[in-house]
């Protein structure tokens, strides 16, 4: 496409992912958010739980002196703790959802535009019981969130059989999920993330299309599923053309002429779309970063 792809879109990079070692809320964030702000490629950084608050507090002013926006990313909060929004356990989910409304206060404290999450793991015999469960933590929140303002909150799109398997999930479940939630809720929504579709045993068109009046947010990224036995397998988010991997230029432009159809990108909101990409072993940051760079200005091309 002739037009510039920052009519339509805020490009952003999840920071915990595209760096090494700040996973657990410590490491290096300001020098490596530093990086970031000082890179006008980008106009968005997604950050995740940061637990000193003097760094938090450094992280927005840096993010607000960049005139950058920025998302924060829950999934690590109940990854980290083996922790389930969907779990049974009416005690392990209220814990789950506990850990949440604390992200939520951190990226309201941080000057998010968005909050995400990913659902649990669950059992196909008890499916139903694990939706609902679902459907009772997401309601609150989404409630706590609408509390404290009106950031959007939103239930990223995982693989159910892979590697996270998580409920949400197939693009039919997700879009009766979204469905219910809301009816009640209008910051609610989905995010679709490229690296997970293929992973869904979905195409894109099958992805996107039952799912799209909900799709708030996206994620731009790759993965390796051909075999357990090559490099990267699951959802490790390796850089565009990977060994064996599904996703390099042509998917990425078909992923975002999709996405361009259905409206979510758009001149008016102009959505956060952010790539996830992570170094394989010794590979450099830069180097990775470069590379998700240069494929979505080909793939901005094809579009």
């Amino acid at each position: 496409m002739e037009q510039s792809m920052r009519r339509f879109m805020k490009v952003g990079l999840v920071l915990h992912a595209a760096y090494r070692g700040l996973g657990d809320g410590g490491g290096p964030i300001l020098e490596c958010l530093g990086k970031v702000v000082q890179d006008d490629y980008f106009d968005a950084v997604e950050v995740a739980h940061i637990h000193d608050p003097d760094v938090r507090r450094a992280a927005a002013g840096l993010i607000r002196t960049g005139h950058m926006v920025s998302a924060y990313g829950g999934q690590g909060r109940t990854l980290s703790a083996g922790l389930n929004l969907n779990d049974l356990d009416e005690g392990g989910r209220q814990k789950a959802v506990d850990t949440l409304k604390e992200g939520i206060d951190e990226a309201y404290e941080l000057g998010c535009a968005g909050f995400s999450f990913l659902s649990g793991r669950y059992c196909e015999e008890t499916k139903e019981q694990s939706f609902c469960q679902l459907i009772k933590s997401t309601r609150e929140l989404c409630a706590h969130a609408r509390d404290k303002g009106d950031m959007p909150i939103c239930c990223e799109v995982f693989d159910y059989d892979i590697d996270k398997k998580a409920l949400i999930g197939p693009a039919p479940l997700a879009a009766r999920y979204a469905g219910i939630i809301r009816e009640e809720f209008g910051n609610f929504g989905l995010l679709a993330d490229l690296s997970h579709i293929p992973m869904i045993h979905e195409t894109i068109e099958e992805s996107i299309l039952p799912v799209k009046d909900y799709i708030i947010h996206a994620h731009m990224g790759n993965t390796v599923i051909k075999s357990p036995d090559c490099e990267a397998y699951g959802d490790n988010h390796p850089r565009f053309g990977f060994p064996d991997s599904e996703n390099d230029v042509n998917e990425l432009a078909g992923y975002l002429r999709l996405l361009l159809k259905t409206g979510f990108l758009n001149e008016k909101t102009r959505p956060i779309v952010s790539f996830e990409v992570k170094p394989w072993k010794d590979e450099p940051s830069e180097a990775v970063i470069a590379n998700a760079k240069r494929t979505l200005n080909l793939a901005w091309e094809l579009v």
